[in-house]
C-alpha cells in the first residue's frame, strides 16, 4: 500500500474513537509544546546574559578597595581607604592599559521640580564611557576641565531621565542632588540589566572630583576601572597593575593586597554556563511529558488492536500479509504523533509568546529546538506504536476470526 492509502485508512480507523485519539494527540502536543517553550525560555535567559556581558565593556579591568587584617579579623571588601587618584594616574603609565577612570559611588536623593527619586550617583572621568562602551544619545559628556574644576554637571541614565523628566528634554535643566544644583549635559544610551539583574540605567554620572568634594566628602576612591589594550594583554596588564599598586602602597612580600582585581567577565561566563545547564534541565523535564504522551499512544494502539482483532483476521484471510498489518497500525501511531507534534509546535510557540508579553521575560524560538521536538515526537510515535503494530501482525488468521472483543 502507498502512503496516501495508508493515511486514509489510518484516519478512518482513528476517527472511530475521536475522544481516545484526541487525548493521545493532546499528550504528544503538550510534550512538544513544553519542550519548545522551555527551550525558548532558556534561550531568552541566554540573551539576557549575552547582553549583560556586552555591557561590561571591552577587556575591562576593575580595581576596587580591598580588605585588611585588623586584629585577626578581615575588614571585607572596601575595608581600606588607600585607593586614591594618584594610583589611577600611575596606572595610566602602564603600556598595556588605556582609558583609566577613577570611580566613587553613592546613593543620593535627586529632585526636579515636583519629582523626587533616589538613585546612584557615579563619579567618573570622561574615559569611563570608553571603558564601558556606553555612548551618549542626547547632549554631550562632561570634559576633563569639568573634572579638574569639580563642576556641577551630570549625564543621566535612561531610567533616571524618564523618572525625572518623562518626555521633556532634560538638556541644560537643573536638578538637585542633595542640596547641590546640577546641570544636565547629556543622556546615556540604554544599557539594560547588569549580570546580577540590576538596572544599569537607574544611575547618573558626574565628575568624580565633584562627588568626592561636594557630595561624599572623601579624598579616596571606591574603584578604578580601565581597559586592557587587547584581550591578549589582559593578563599582563593585571599583573603590572598588581605590582604597581603593591609598590605604591608599601605592601611587603608575603602580605595580602589592600585592593582587589575583580573579574566580571568570568562571573558572567559562569552565569552563562549555569543558564545553559538550567536550559538543558528544563528541556529534559519537559521531555518526560513527551514520553508520557508516547505511553498514551501505545495504550490506544493496544486497545485498538484488541478491538479490531476480528477485522485483522478478515484482512489476513483475504490475502493481507503480516507486514501490511504492521504498516497499517504503525502508520496510525505515526499519524497521531505527527498531528500532535504540529499542534505542539503552535502550543509551545504561543506559550512562549504569552510568557514574553505577560512576564516581560525575553524568549527566543530557534528552528533547531522546533525540529528537535518535532522529530522526537515522530520518534515517540514509531517507538511506542511499533509493539502494538507488531503484535497485530503476529496474529493467526483463524484465531483472529474467532476472537470476540
Amino acid at each position: 500500500m502507498n502512503s496516501l492509502m495508508l493515511t486514509r485508512i489510518a484516519w478512518k480507523a482513528l476517527g472511530r474513537n475521536k475522544l481516545r485519539t484526541g487525548l493521545a494527540l493532546l499528550g504528544i502536543a503538550i510534550g512538544v509544546g513544553a519542550v519548545i517553550s522551555m527551550v525558548a525560555i532558556g534561550e531568552g535567559a541566554s540573551i539576557r546574559v549575552e547582553k549583560s556581558i556586552a555591557t561590561l565593556g571591552a577587556n575591562l579591568i576593575w580595581i576596587e578597595e580591598g580588605s585588611v587584617n585588623r586584629g585577626g579579623v578581615r575588614t571585607g571588601t572596601k575595608g581600606t581607604r588607600r585607593l586614591v587618584v594618584a594610583d589611577a594616574e600611575a596606572i595610566k603609565t602602564i603600556p598595556f592599559v588605556i582609558n583609566v577612570s577613577p570611580l566613587v559611588d553613592s546613593r543620593v536623593q535627586i529632585i526636579y521640580q515636583n519629582q523626587n527619586w533616589r538613585s546612584q550617583v557615579r563619579g567618573t572621568s570622561p574615559e569611563y564611557l570608553a571603558v564601558k562602551e556606553w555612548p551618549i544619545v542626547l547632549g554631550q559628556s562632561f570634559t576633563a576641565e569639568d573634572v579638574r574644576n569639580a563642576r556641577n554637571v551630570c549625564i543621566l541614565g535612561q531610567t533616571m531621565r524618564l523618572k525625572l523628566f518623562g518626555p521633556e528634554d532634560p538638556i541644560d535643566q537643573i536638578i538637585r542632588v542633595k542640596n547641590l544644583p546640577v546641570r544636565v549635559l547629556g543622556v546615556l544610551a540604554p544599557h539594560g540589566a547588569s549580570i546580577t539583574g540590576g538596572d544599569q540605567d537607574d544611575t547618573f554620572l558626574m565628575p568624580y572630583t565633584t562627588v568626592q568634594k561636594k557630595i561624599m566628602g572623601q579624598p579616596w576612591l571606591d574603584d578604578i576601572q580601565c581597559s586592557a589594550t587587547s584581550a591578549e594583554a589582559l593578563a599582563e596588564a593585571e599583573k603590572q597593575i598588581t605590582a604597581l599598586l603593591r609598590e605604591r602602597h608599601g605592601i611587603m612580600p608575603g602580605r595580602d593586597d589592600d585592593f582587589n582585581l575583580r573579574h566580571p567577565i568570568e562571573i558572567a561566563e559562569a552565569v552563562a554556563a549555569s543558564v545553559k545547564t538550567m536550559e538543558m534541565l528544563l528541556a529534559t523535564i519537559a521531555s518526560i511529558s513527551l514520553l508520557v504522551g508516547g505511553v498514551g499512544i501505545m495504550n490506544i494502539m493496544l486497545v485498538s488492536v484488541t478491538e479490531r482483532t476480528h477485522e485483522i483476521g478478515i484482512r489476513m484471510s483475504v490475502g493481507a500479509k503480516g507486514f501490511d498489518i504492521l504498516q497499517q497500525f504503525l502508520w496510525e501511531g505515526i499519524i497521531v504523533s505527527l498531528a500532535g507534534g504540529l499542534f505542539g509546535i503552535l502550543l509551545g510557540a504561543g506559550a512562549a509568546l504569552v510568557i514574553e508579553k505577560t512576564v516581560g521575560w525575553p524568549v527566543r524560538l530557534t528552528p533547531d529546538a522546533v525540529l528537535l521536538a518535532f522529530g522526537f515526537s515522530v520518534g515517540i510515535g514509531v517507538f511506542f506504536g511499533y509493539y502494538p503494530a507488531f503484535k497485530a501482525s503476529r496474529l493467526e488468521p483463524i484465531d483472529a476470526l474467532h476472537f470476540e472483543a
